[in-house]
C-alpha cells in the first residue's frame, strides 16, 4: 500500500495536514508515503487528475483504491488506506 500526498508549499491546509501525516508515518511505517509537490510534479498531478489540495490518493499494487481531498484527521487517513 502506498499513499500519495499531493501538496504545495504555499497551501495553508497542506501545511496543517503535514503533522498528521508525520504521525501516521510513525504509526504505520509499512505504508509508504510519497509527497508530490504539484508545482514541481505537474505530470504526476495531471496523471492522477488532482484538482484540489491537499489530496491523498491511496494506491494498492499501483492502482488507485481511494482518494480524499482536504485536511483529514489521523483516523480518516487510516481508514483511507485500510489500517487501524
Amino acid at each position: 500500500m502506498e499513499l500519495l500526498d499531493f501538496y504545495a508549499d504555499w497551501c495553508g491546509p497542506c501545511q496543517m495536514l503535514k503533522p498528521t501525516l508525520e504521525e501516521f508515518e510513525e504509526k504505520h511505517p509499512e505504508i509508504k508515503i510519497t509527497r508530490v509537490n504539484i508545482d514541481e510534479e505537474e505530470e504526476m498531478t495531471e496523471k492522477y487528475n488532482v484538482s484540489g489540495i491537499p489530496c491523498l490518493v491511496a494506491l494498492k499494487n499501483g492502482e488507485e483504491v481511494a482518494r480524499e481531498v482536504g485536511v483529514l484527521p489521523l483516523k480518516k487517513i487510516e481508514k483511507l488506506v485500510g489500517v487501524k
